[in-house]
């Protein structure tokens, strides 16, 4: 996310993670200072055997009827160990800042990391920015160490302090205990089952301005038809359908919701934001890797 809004939409960005000092967390911290992200570190040691570890993430794209894969390593994380306390909350937003973002995924690593993004949260909203949040519910993770019972306890508290929320249906079901729709829809691109569930959401945590998510139906593994939609202070918002041909379909949800989170900063017109969101998940998808390689102008010409 970070990467996304400082090298394609310009914007000044920082990251509050865990960091090892060993080979592949230098390469990160490398990459990291190359996008021209701000890093606040809580660095740890590695034991020259088993860690902590920095998580690494395998990635094959796929071709034709056999789908893409995504693997991950996350034995003995060093982000899993963080927790509420280690970061300083007030320097980091010392000079200023305008928006706080976190995800599902953190949050289910261990039993202090969504205890992390609540304090960051509240400290966040007392520092006047807007806060908000990926479901991205992963039942693997969630059922190492506490299952849909802890996942739905957790991400409940964090998304009372969440003013933008992002998540599909079945994130909001399986990761908000949020009712399901009676009735499916014949499209998966049919926006109806997902402002269908707003209500039931945004009466269960009143706090949220927005919620938006992307909409796919999958062919093969390279045409896709790609939407995406938002309800943005009681207002709905469809964008263009388009019909793609991935390259890589890593990182096309987060590419999204950086694209609606500028033009939500930027003070764009919402339905502009829902396109901005949507052409840069779009275009993500035309290059490898999931970081962005578009430029601004690529954006809004195809938005």
């Amino acid at each position: 996310m970070a990467a996304n809004l400082a090298n394609c939409f310009r914007l000044k960005t920082g990251i509050a993670s865990a960091m090892v000092k060993y080979p592949i967390g230098d390469l990160i911290a490398e990459r990291v200072r190359m996008m021209g992200i701000k890093s606040f570190y809580r660095y740890f040691e590695h034991n020259g055997v088993n860690g902590p570890n920095m998580a690494t993430i395998y990635s094959d794209r796929g071709y034709g009827v056999r789908a893409s894969v995504v693997f991950y390593n996350r034995a003995n994380e060093a982000g899993a160990q963080l927790k509420p306390g280690d970061f300083d909350w007030d320097e980091i937003f010392s000079e200023g800042v305008r928006w706080f973002h976190s995800g599902g995924i953190y949050a289910a690593l261990s039993e202090t990391t969504g205890e992390l993004i609540i304090e960051g949260m509240k400290d966040a909203k007392k520092a006047g920015a807007i806060t908000s949040f990926d479901l991205n519910y992963r039942a693997k993770l969630w059922n190492i160490w506490g299952g849909i019972d802890k996942a739905q306890e957790i991400m409940g508290r964090i998304v009372e302090n969440v003013d933008v929320l992002v998540g599909n249906e079945e994130d909001m079901q399986l990761g908000l205990g949020v009712a399901g729709p009676e009735v499916e829809s014949s499209s998966k691109l049919d926006p109806s089952t997902f402002f269908g569930m707003i209500g039931k959401v945004v009466q269960k945590f009143p706090r949220i301005k927005v919620v938006a998510t992307t909409l796919r139906e999958v062919h093969t593994t390279a045409p896709h038809s790609w939407g995406a939609v938002a309800w943005i202070e009681g207002q709905t918002y469809v964008s263009p359908a388009a019909e793609l041909t991935i390259y890589d379909r890593v990182g096309d949800g987060d590419r999204f919701a950086s694209g609606l989170f500028y033009g939500l900063l930027n003070g764009e017109d919402p339905q502009e934001a829902v396109n901005l969101g949507w052409a840069h998940g779009a275009l993500i998808t035309t290059f490898p890797g999931d970081t962005t390689m578009a430029t601004l102008e690529q954006v809004k010409a195809f938005a």
